[in-house]
């Protein structure tokens, strides 16, 4: 677990959603798992500001992105990267080298799009005053 400060927003890796705690309300929470519905719980029970994930190349009936929906429906901003661009199961590379591939309403309101780097995503994000 590893946590950055970028511009105003605290953000946090964090290889595993399950990882993540109080600590992490209202901060920038970078993960390395899928976004499937199991995935979203344990966000929402923390409630992050953005939680990012890997979209597991997406899968049948779009499985690794469903909790992105879920998600949308108690308020909370969250994203996927691409697993082409990071790896599975490790946030450092979500944040190095992750593709916003898909996004939720939330986190399209607070200016997230698909096909930005997810940190220069986050920074922009930090520059317009974190939310």
């Amino acid at each position: 677990m590893q946590s950055l400060q970028v511009g105003g927003v605290r953000v946090w890796l964090l290889d595993s959603v399950t990882q993540g705690g109080p600590e992490q309300t209202g901060a920038v929470v970078v993960t390395g798992s899928h976004g499937g519905l199991s995935a979203a719980r344990y966000a929402a029970a923390y409630r992050p500001a953005l939680v990012v994930f890997n979209d597991a190349g997406v899968g049948k009936e779009a499985a690794g992105v469903a909790g992105l929906a879920r998600l949308e429906r108690v308020g909370i901003a969250a994203v996927a990267v691409s697993a082409a661009s990071a790896r599975i199961g490790e946030a450092a590379d979500t944040w190095a080298s992750g593709v916003i591939s898909r996004v939720n309403a939330p986190a399209a309101a607070l200016g997230f799009r698909v096909g930005v780097r997810l940190a220069e995503a986050v920074a922009a994000f930090a520059e317009r005053g974190g939310g």
